[in-house]
């Protein structure tokens, strides 16, 4: 990875830093210029010794580093969460793609931290976040309020969700762009499914008034929305966020949807993985008579549901048909977003949606910050409709652009480290075909994928408990394909993906061979 350094200046232009030093100097009685040396002093994303020690440390992992913590305590859990908590694995430190747990041993972050953590535990460069609070940069702002942080970072992430540079003279034209495919804004929320809520609420509003006072564009259609099927043909295979009405789209609340059905409220229908055919007939089926398609959502990579990559072909097949039938299209990148060379999976996909959620990467676990990027063909809502009090904290927003430096910096490397890794998944797989039957996903977001599901779950339950490495089978579900998932940090080397391999395999002939 390449090393280099970043002031806040250089992240947020000198303008604006020396407007917030004059600003602290006047509230805080501070010299200007011991503040202006705190905006322009350079901070290493990654100083020497840092990979080095990421490698030292990846040799180390399943060890005991210190003696056990336990002090036990419990909380006031829910019953579900208390059920589902291992406070051994609760970290007591970290740094970069591993944590130290309660029962002092080092665990390697197979799924960075649940999916969030791109740049590890204490990554160098979140140095400016500390940088930022010691020139007062102001965290809590409103929507009326937007800083000059977050209203740079929208404008950034509009101009990389079209592929243009953040100074390109045609961002103005994509700025006030309105027609579909072409995202022009952004609403801040929190959560990622807030953001997807954010999107869905959009599709409904072309069927329903928000307030009452806006006539909807399809009043009187019954809106039917179009998700990933899982392997049975049902609707367990998509996740799209827990809000109730994204949790009817996943087969949740089975009572309200049927209700929903029956009433004609609205509909949900199942798409068949990367069927071409299946697709076309269903556009077809319910553009007709009262019906019409809401929106078609999906991921690209379906991490909740076994890893599953969607083929770039099928998914440039539905949207020119979503396209023709007037039918928006949600691509929720929530997963994705910040794991990829580009910074987003659809652009290496060469897709044009109407609406991409993004979220946990991009702020690098620092803060619970998403966002929905729109099309302004879909931006209907009023203030009200889209809202959360926090979701333009100014840190948060400075985070999201700490991680897109690094992105822009090693872009290659992201690329090269994410095809090693799926590579040597592959290879994996090839030396065990009795047992393994290939891999899923794409790059550090990958799957392993199993020929049964017992096996699938012994190799996970030994490699988080006995060799401490983070991997998930999600065998709870039914019809969910037998495969391990991974999403291993942007700071990961071929080095470390080496000794992982190993204890991949490692984990196989102790439980499966």
């Amino acid at each position: 990875m390449k090393q280099f350094e970043r002031s806040l200046s250089d992240l947020l232009g000198t303008p604006y830093t020396d407007a917030v030093c004059r600003a602290k100097s006047v509230l805080t009685g501070e010299r200007y210029e011991d503040l202006r040396k705190i905006a322009d002093e350079k901070v290493s994303f990654l100083p020497d010794g840092f990979e080095a020690r990421q490698t030292e440390l990846m040799g180390k992992v399943g060890g005991q580093l210190l003696p056990p913590f336990g002090d036990g305590e419990e909380g006031a859990p829910s019953a579900a969460y208390r059920a589902a908590q291992h406070t051994p694995m609760a970290p007591l430190g970290g740094l970069g793609a591993f944590r130290l747990g309660e029962d002092g041993r080092l665990y390697f972050t197979g799924k960075s931290e649940h999916y969030q953590l791109s740049l590890g535990h204490d990554f160098p460069g979140h140095r400016l976040l500390a940088l930022a609070d010691r020139l007062g940069i102001t965290n809590a702002t409103h929507n009326n309020t937007r800083g000059f942080i977050t209203r740079t970072l929208e404008r950034r992430l509009i101009a990389a969700a079209n592929g243009l540079d953040p100074e390109a003279p045609e961002l103005e034209k994509i700025l006030a762009a309105r027609e579909p495919g072409v995202l022009s804004t952004v609403i801040n929320l929190e959560t990622g499914s807030l953001a997807v809520e954010a999107a869905l609420k959009m599709m409904l509003a072309r069927f329903y008034s928000l307030d009452g006072r806006q006539k909807a564009e399809y009043e009187g259609r019954v809106p039917v929305f179009l998700v990933m099927a899982d392997l049975a043909g049902g609707i367990t295979g998509n996740y799209h966020g827990t809000t109730i009405f994204a949790q009817t789209l996943r087969g949740l609340w089975p009572e309200v949807r049927q209700h929903a059905e029956e009433t004609e409220l609205y509909r949900v229908v199942p798409v068949p993985v990367n069927d071409d055919a299946a697709f076309a007939e269903l556009l077809k089926k319910w553009n007709e008579g009262a019906y019409k398609t809401a929106g078609f959502c999906h991921e690209i990579i379906m991490m909740n549901y076994g890893g599953i990559r969607l083929k770039e072909s099928w998914l440039k097949e539905c949207y020119r048909l979503c396209r023709e039938t007037d039918t928006p299209v949600l691509c929720d990148e929530i997963q994705s977003c910040a794991w990829y060379d580009g910074m987003f999976l659809f652009r290496k996909y060469g897709l044009t949606p109407d609406f991409v959620s993004v979220g946990k990467g991009f702020p690098g676990g620092r803060y619970p910050a998403s966002k929905i990027l729109a099309s302004g063909k879909y931006d209907v809502l009023s203030q009200f409709g889209a809202l959360v009090t926090n979701g333009q904290e100014e840190l948060a927003s400075l985070s999201y652009l700490i991680t897109m430096e690094y992105l822009e910096q090693n872009r290659d490397e992201i690329g090269q480290n994410g095809r090693y890794y799926h590579d040597r998944l592959t290879g994996l797989a090839e030396r065990y075909p009795d047992i393994l039957t290939g891999a899923d996903g794409d790059g550090l977001m990958s799957a392993l994928c199993f020929a049964d599901v017992e096996k699938a779950s012994a190799f996970c339950k030994y490699l988080n408990g006995t060799l401490c490495v983070d991997a998930s089978a999600q065998t709870y579900k039914p019809n969910c394909p037998p495969a391990v998932l991974t999403k291993l940090p942007l700071i990961t080397t071929p080095a470390m993906i080496d000794l992982l391999i190993k204890l991949f395999e490692k984990a196989l002939l102790e439980t499966c061979v």
